[in-house]
Formats: structure tokens, C-alpha cells, sequence
């Protein structure tokens, strides 16, 4: 089995993930989480709620249905789209750019329909599933998911959300009111979206139901160049990991101070990309090797996006750096969209100015994230293969053994499994010898240090005639 499928293989018998609906051979593109995956994913998010909730910064709610209006506005009905093939003989449809640079080896995003069509002619592709060569010309395919409501004649059309964006959108007017009208006001959520993928594929990186946490910065465009003079002293020195257009290595290392006077990027995005590669390199512990952030070229980022950097984690299972989150400056693209469309005033006056705020979007997959964990955290040892989360997303924090299965040990083990439950995420087990239940949970990635100061502090030491604690890590 290669690394993908020996994850994959922990996942399932841990109860970590498996294909929704399984019983039933399930649909591509799904996934439902087990216990442990949940408790992971719970942990993720939370993380992530308590490093980008910042000053004026609020999360609210999501709605997994907006009606097509919205959605004619935002111009996801026009430009919300994947380009598909379809085979003429078995009328079977695939993802005409994954499927040019499964074989060809290069980099299609960049390329126009036309040119699509025009390499899978010259290369004499076939058809992935039946070899015709038969094969139609690249199309368009919208990705949304229409939602018929109510059951009259006439219809009131809505779609699935493809991303949790548009409901801070239509949220602002309200929330900056409730807020007390302060910039940058920052509306976060992490909540569904649904895209209807062409090719589901690699795990959770193409899925058609999934999780994204993002935060909206509203802002005063006039002040997209100005920070907190002490914010910005303790980032100036900052090394960011980059990778511009211009650069042949994985990344380079260039200051915040640098990034904003030799690269042009304003000060208020500076401190985003920060702030994001702080999260990933301090609290998730990401190995430095493996984490950049990839300018992305005209041709590749939305329209809308006057500056937009991928965040990328280098994946042995995906074969290189993989998008796990972005970082786009979108202007006051979507904000003047809604006014045109809704008719409704989105202007603010703030400091004597009348002006439509502008939008830096913080964008993560929180299961593309997830899989990533999985990935960088994964190892193998002679006889066995176990995960080495940080404590700060470990699905069990704390497992508590009593040495052999005795009545008086048990009942002790008991006593320490009540005493921390409430404060951790814990689990108990007496069943199989000391050693098996050790490895299980390591396979699980549980770190189980257990500080002796913990039972100190609570003052349940003294309890114990002959109390233990483990590392599991020096043993």
C-alpha cells in the first residue's frame, strides 16, 4: 500500500472517516466523519475561531440555501463554472484540465477553453474510462447545486452556497449597524458549501460537500497601507515564506517590512499572511519545509482578486504543495455588486467619508486542512504506523490505563479518568494488555502526557498509595 492508502486504511478502522453512505457504495465527492475525525475537526475549528477572531471580529451564522438572486448578483451563475469533455461513445464526462495534466504532466489552469480542446486533439487523448478517442469539445460546467422550493407551479429557484463568503456579504449592513459602525469589522464562518464537482478526486481536496472557515475584513480602502504602529513593529522582521512568480525554488524567506516595500503588498495583507503562517507554523506545528504561500498569476486568480496568495502544505500523498487556504484582496467587488443588484444602500459614512468598504478574505478548506494533518503527521516504525499529532488538534488528549486489569487499580484509574474528563479530551480503557492499548493509541495520535502537576495542583496526589504517570514519548 502506498502512504494515501495506509491512512486511509488507519481512518477507516479507527472511525477517523469513511465515504458517506457507505453501505450503500456510497457517491464521490463525500465523506462523513467518525468520532475521532469529528473531535479532530472540533478542534481545528476552534483553533482557528481563537487565532483569527481578532479585535472586532465576530462570528455568525450560515445559511446553506440563498436564493438565485444573490447569486445572479455575485456572478456565480455566470462565472461559477469547471470545464468538462464529454466521450462520444460511452458519454462519459470528466474535468477536461485534470484530466490534460494527469497526461500530459503540465500546468493547465491557466489555459482557455479553446487551447484545451486543441492539446487533447494534437495529443490524441483517449477517454479514461472506455479509451475512445472520441471525445467532445471543452465546455463549461456551472458547479452550483439549484434547490426547487415550495411546491407551486411556479418556480422560486435557490441554490446550494458554493462558499460561506456571500452570507457575510449580505450580513455587513447589519452587523456593522450592531457592531457599533467600527472598521475593519471582520465577519467570520465556518459552515457547509457545496460545489457539484465534474471529478471528485484526491481525498478531500475535490469535494462536493465540505467545510470552510473564512473571515471577512472589512475595511477603509484608504487605510489598506496602515497598521497598528506597534502591531506593525512586532511583524516588520517577520520572515514570510514566499513564492513570487519570479521564483525557481520552493519558496524564499523575505520580511514582512521587505514584502510590503519591494514587493508592493500593503501593509493590512502583510499582516494577514502573517498572521496565517503563524497559525500553521506555531500552532499546528507544520514542519517550516513544507508550508509556503504561491503568488498566483493573472491568468490563475478570480478577476475580482486585485492580490491573491495560495496557502500551500507540501503532501506526500498528493505528490507536492496542495492549496489549503488563500489569502485575496476582493475590493469592494462583491459589496457594489449586492448595492447594484439589491437596490439596497451599501454605503457607509465613517470618518467623514461616504465609501463601500473593502474585503480581505481569510479562505480555508477545513478538510483539505484535515487531510494535510494527516499527511505531515503520519510516520512508520518497524512494526507499526501511528499518527504524531500536536496536542492542540490530538483527538484524544489524554488516555488512562490501569496497569493490569484489578479491581483496586480499575477503580483508582477510574477515579483519575473522572478527575480530568471534564477538563480534556479523555478515554479509558482496561481491556487487552498495557502494551496494546499504548498502541492504539498511538496509532490514533494521541500524545498522552500526562504532567504530574496536574494531580498536584488538584490536590489528588496524596490520594493515591502508589500513583503513575507516563510520557509516551520517553517513557
Amino acid at each position: 500500500m502506498n502512504k494515501l492508502e495506509k491512512i486511509t486504511a488507519i481512518a477507516l478502522k479507527r472511525g477517523f472517516f469513511w465515504p458517506t453512505a457507505e453501505i450503500y457504495g456510497g457517491k464521490a465527492g463525500f465523506y462523513s466523519y467518525g468520532h475521532l475525525g469529528k473531535a479532530m475537526k472540533t478542534k481545528f475549528e476552534n483553533l482557528w475561531r481563537k487565532h483569527f477572531l481578532f479585535e472586532n471580529c465576530y462570528e455568525i451564522g450560515n445559511s446553506s440555501i440563498l436564493p438565485e438572486a444573490v447569486f445572479k448578483a455575485s456572478g456565480h451563475l455566470k462565472h461559477f463554472n469547471d470545464p468538462f469533455v464529454e466521450c462520444k461513445t460511452c458519454h462519459f464526462r470528466f474535468r477536461a484540465d485534470q484530466f490534460i495534466e494527469d497526461k500530459l504532466k503540465i500546468n493547465a489552469s491557466e489555459l482557455t477553453i479553446e487551447e484545451m480542446s486543441e492539446l487533447i486533439r494534437k495529443n490524441q487523448l483517449r477517454c479514461p474510462k472506455c479509451n475512445s478517442w472520441h471525445l467532445s469539445e471543452v465546455k463549461w460546467f456551472n458547479m452550483m447545486f439549484p434547490v426547487q422550493l415550495g411546491v407551486t407551479e411556479a418556480k422560486d429557484i435557490a441554490y446550494l452556497t458554493p462558499e460561506t463568503a456571500q452570507n457575510a456579504y449580505l450580513a455587513f449592513k447589519r452587523e456593522f449597524e450592531a457592531t457599533r459602525r467600527k472598521l475593519p469589522l471582520g465577519l467570520a464562518i465556518i459552515g457547509k458549501a457545496f460545489r457539484n464537482e465534474i471529478s471528485p478526486r484526491q481525498i478531500f481536496f475535490r469535494l462536493r460537500e465540505f467545510t470552510q472557515a473564512e473571515l471577512q475584513l472589512f475595511f477603509d480602502p484608504e487605510k489598506i497601507d496602515e497598521l497598528d504602529k506597534e502591531k506593525w513593529k512586532e511583524i516588520a522582521n517577520y520572515k514570510l515564506q514566499l513564492k513570487t512568480l519570479a521564483d525557481d525554488s520552493d519558496f524564499v524567506l523575505i520580511s514582512c517590512k521587505k514584502a510590503n516595500s519591494k514587493l508592493g503588498l500593503p501593509k493590512l495583507y502583510v499582516f494577514g499572511l502573517s498572521l496565517i503562517q503563524k497559525f500553521y507554523l506555531e500552532k499546528l506545528k507544520i514542519p517550516k519545509e513544507l508550508f509556503r504561500f504561491r503568488e498566483l498569476s493573472e491568468k490563475e486568480k478570480a478577476f475580482y482578486n486585485k492580490i491573491h496568495w495560495d496557502v500551500e502544505i507540501k503532501l506526500e500523498t498528493l505528490n507536492g504543495f496542495k492549496e489549503v487556504a488563500g489569502l485575496h484582496y476582493r475590493t469592494d467587488y462583491d459589496l457594489s455588486l449586492h448595492e447594484k443588484h439589491s437596490k439596497e444602500n451599501l454605503h457607509i459614512f465613517y470618518e467623514n467619508r461616504k465609501f463601500i468598504p473593502h474585503v480581505l478574505e481569510f479562505s480555508f478548506g477545513v478538510d483539505r486542512n484535515l487531510w494535510a494533518l494527516f499527511d505531515v503527521f503520519y510516520q512508520e516504525e518497524k512494526e507499526r504506523t501511528l499518527f504524531r499529532f500536536p496536542n492542540c488538534i490530538a483527538p484524544i488528549e489524554i488516555a488512562v490505563f490501569p496497569l493490569v486489569k484489578k479491581a483496586e487499580m480499575c477503580k483508582k484509574a477510574k477515579l483519575v479518568y473522572e478527575m480530568l474528563k471534564n477538563d480534556f479530551k479523555c478515554f479509558y480503557d482496561e481491556t487487552d494488555s498495557i502494551g496494546r492499548r499504548y498502541r492504539r493509541q498511538d496509532e490514533i495520535g494521541n500524545s498522552s502526557i500526562l504532567p504530574e502537576a496536574v494531580f498536584k495542583a488538584s490536590g489528588h496526589l496524596k490520594h493515591f498509595n502508589d500513583p503513575f504517570v507516563e510520557c509516551k514519548t520517553c517513557h
